[in-house]
């Protein structure tokens, strides 16, 4: 009996750290996002905020680089959080909606229409930047089972060491620093660039064959549109005010899909004057995505615009939300800081430098 009960210890023992074992190195071999491309972060970083939004935004890089939620906060006391990653697509919205859905119910939903070209999952890489994130719920498996490429696996995201595991030779210092745990790495879900490059014109873009939407894509958007009028949300569809990448005849597609839904649309091209922007100065990459003095313009200009037309709490007036939005402003300007002590020093920046995927 005692050598029964001994073995049957042993045997549990060593299972146990044979899991604990396989978890450290998964954690280990997984990417970071720490710097550089930092969007595979910004999944999981809305798991840890403790304050409620009136407004949450959804999609790629037209929501993440152009929208500044601490801008809004400070200016009109609006509490809202991006839900943003690199070319998100559509069904990916539609399921990290449902899956916020379940600890809260904004007031407002502003979703990106940019991702509607996009009728099926291009890379794998993109899928593991919002999916490998997600807190494991019904939500994430119907999320996976819609994105997957030819050749991935469901039971890679079940456990990641086996899409990862031979980062062996791509390990730095900063792999083995966040096993446990990672920095916050965005404001909000706000990707921040303190930087300057001005547009100097827009490549030539390739006239389209097809200007109809796929109707994968689309059948989602609708799927939105139900969930958001079922739950008493406020649909808003948006295009970030950046003119490469959309065709006219894709704007007139939003427009009448959101006619037909009673939905409001903006494209912020319309209003680049009443803005102020100049992306001479507004945008860190020629154009394609704004930098912070153009993000906060936008942020400015929308904010206005949410107040006016829809009935949101002013948060700074709630001692428990502020002060967790005044150590947020904080963030944000040391963050802010320390990217313009980078650009006097070196010219560019170093660790915020690798330009974000769209």
């Amino acid at each position: 009996m005692k050598a029964g009960r001994k073995n049957i210890i042993r045997a549990v023992v060593l299972t146990l750290v044979s899991v604990a074992l396989l978890w450290f190195v998964q954690r280990l071999l997984m990417p970071k996002y720490q710097k550089g491309v930092v969007e595979g972060s910004f999944t999981e970083e809305y798991y840890r905020e403790t304050v409620p939004h009136e407004v949450l935004f959804f999609g790629d890089c037209d929501v993440y680089e152009n929208f500044s939620p601490v801008r809004m906060y400070e200016d009109y006391g609006i509490s809202s959080y991006i839900r943003g990653s690199g070319e998100q697509y559509i069904w990916q919205s539609y399921y990290l909606l449902k899956d916020a859905l379940r600890t809260e119910t904004p007031k407002v939903v502003v979703l990106t229409v940019h991702s509607l070209q996009f009728n099926e999952a291009r890379k794998e890489s993109y899928n593991r930047m919002t999916l490998d994130g997600m807190r494991w719920s019904q939500d994430k498996i119907d999320a996976i089972n819609a994105s997957m490429t030819d050749g991935e696996s469901f039971i890679s995201y079940v456990f990641p060491v086996l899409r990862f595991h031979d980062r062996w030779d791509e390990l730095t210092a900063t792999d083995f620093e966040h096993v446990f745990s990672k920095n916050i790495t965005s404001n909000n879900g706000y990707y921040m660039r303190c930087d300057t490059v001005p547009f100097d014109g827009y490549p030539p873009q390739t006239p389209l064959i097809d200007s109809a939407f796929g109707s994968n894509a689309m059948g989602y958007l609708q799927k939105i549109t139900d969930l958001c009028n079922e739950r008493g949300i406020k649909l808003i569809l948006v295009r970030a005010p950046i003119e490469y990448g959309w065709y006219e005849q894709w704007d007139e597609n939003v427009q009448q899909f959101a006619d037909a839904n009673n939905l409001t649309y903006i494209n912020f091209n319309d209003y680049v004057s009443d803005m102020g922007l100049d992306l001479s100065t507004d945008t860190y990459d020629a154009g394609i995505h704004l930098n912070i003095y153009g993000a906060e313009k936008l942020s400015d200009f929308f904010g206005a615009y949410l107040k006016a037309n829809y009935d949101l709490t002013d948060y700074r007036d709630d001692p428990e939300v502020s002060s967790v939005y005044n150590s947020k402003i904080e963030f944000y300007n040391a963050m802010r800081d320390d990217q313009l002590s980078e650009i006097a020093k070196y010219g560019h920046l170093v660790n915020y430098g690798a330009n974000a995927i769209g």
